[in-house]
């Protein structure tokens, strides 16, 4: 709806990355300065924070502040696995945002996060416009799964990438300085989607990648990966780099962790909690080779690298967060912000549009299985097409003595009346 003039609000929620404040500060600073927008306000944790009536008055920061989110990793606001119930199931959580809306006369609404978060984003929508509630929903993507349907690509997604390709070129060179036998197994984060593992072949293009790449678009078989490790070794002088997915799965579907009994416990969302494929890869094929090696989990790492962060996907997130208040301002509502590239251009380009969030919401992006190749241990050329663009540029972060100066928030609790 256009026209609507009232107070903003703005959650961060899921997993955090190194440029997710980044869209913090678009929507922030462009609200700020918003004639329509009458207050500017921060959840803490989510959409709990808004539940519990608990969040920020963004007007009491320092602009200076609120520029240093863009290179501030994790959730400057804390973040939250919450995860709503269909109103048509169990409506209280909906009826309480409702109260908190209308009381703080908020008109705006951002969820910033992934699959999950555009759902909660989704449903939240619905709800308000069947209750009548006049308020314009906008998702702000986040995730670098890179598995949000209709973007190109994800906030976050090529920074992770780009910090993972470092990674595996810096252990390429440790794990081949010595002349006796190495094998490396590199666990890279990813459920279904394989984007952030298949990063691993930009330092392949380079010349100091890995030697096997497993995404989990394709069935793992143990005893294929001990063959694909005892091939290369053979070759390499007992050197091998395998770079998997946190979340390959056998031929039927199981978790590789999980087929190999090492099941762990599950979120608010019913998923897994992955990790631990690498150590227990390692030891099975320590086994079958006698050969030493070591197990190397990059874990939350990967995810708030902001010193090794990507200045096109810092500038893109931003633009990203100022482009959801623009839209959501002109009337735009139940929508997610994307990223477009354009097409027949000589050089990189990227443009925003807008997709139904029940769209993003309820479909997942993975990695084409044209582009995997060797009998699914390699990644083609395509993907570095792709990716290589998004890596582009070096972050400008501020240092004080040597360290970074990350974002100091005062975080001022809006007072409940």
């Amino acid at each position: 709806m256009k026209g609507l003039k009232g107070a903003l609000m703005f959650a961060q929620s899921g997993g955090p990355t190194s440029v997710i404040n980044a869209s913090a500060a678009g929507v922030f600073l462009e609200g700020l300065q918003t004639p329509e927008i009458t207050a500017v306000y921060g959840a803490a944790h989510g959409i709990r924070g808004i539940l519990n009536e608990e969040f920020f008055d963004i007007s009491k920061e320092d602009v200076k502040e609120l520029e240093l989110l863009k290179n501030t990793p994790s959730s400057a606001l804390g973040s939250v696995r919450y995860k709503l119930k269909d109103a048509s199931v169990d409506d209280t959580d909906y009826k309480r945002l409702l109260e908190v809306f209308k009381k703080y006369n908020v008109r705006y609404f951002f969820y910033n996060g992934g699959n999950d978060s555009m759902d909660t984003c989704n449903k939240i929508s619905k709800y308000m416009a069947k209750s009548g509630y006049e308020m314009n929903v906008i998702g702000v993507p986040k995730t670098i799964d890179n598995d949000l349907f209709g973007t190109d690509h994800c906030p976050g997604f090529a920074s992770a990438a780009k910090y993972i390709a470092t990674t595996i070129m810096e252990i390429n060179l440790d794990a081949k300085v010595y002349d006796t036998g190495l094998i490396c197994v590199v666990e890279v984060m990813g459920r279904n989607a394989g984007w952030l593992t298949a990063s691993a072949s930009l330092a392949n293009y380079k010349g100091l990648g890995a030697d096997l790449i497993y995404l989990p678009e394709v069935a793992f078989d143990v005893d294929k990966f001990i063959a694909d490790v005892k091939d290369v070794c053979a070759k390499n002088n007992n050197k091998c780099i395998a770079v998997v997915s946190e979340g390959i799965k056998d031929k039927n579907g199981t978790l590789i962790c999980e087929a190999l009994g090492k099941a762990g416990a599950r979120d608010s969302f019913g998923h897994a909690q992955l990790g631990g494929v690498a150590s227990t890869l390692a030891g099975i094929v320590k086994e079958a080779t006698g050969v030493k090696v070591r197990p190397i989990e990059l874990s939350l790492m990967q995810r708030c690298a902001a010193h090794c962060a990507s200045k096109t996907d810092i500038e893109e997130t931003f633009g990203a967060g100022r482009q959801a208040v623009k839209s959501a301002v002109a009337g735009e509502t139940d929508k997610m912000v994307c990223y477009a590239r354009v097409e027949g251009e000589s050089t990189y380009k990227c443009e925003y549009k807008l997709l139904p969030l029940e769209l993003a919401a309820n479909t997942e992006k993975t990695v084409p299985l044209e582009w995997i190749t060797n009998n699914g241990t390699g990644i083609s050329e395509e993907f570095i097409k792709y990716a290589l663009p998004l890596i582009q540029g070096e972050c400008d972060m501020l240092k004080e003595d040597g360290l970074p100066r990350f974002a100091k928030l005062k975080k001022v609790l809006v007072k409940k009346d």
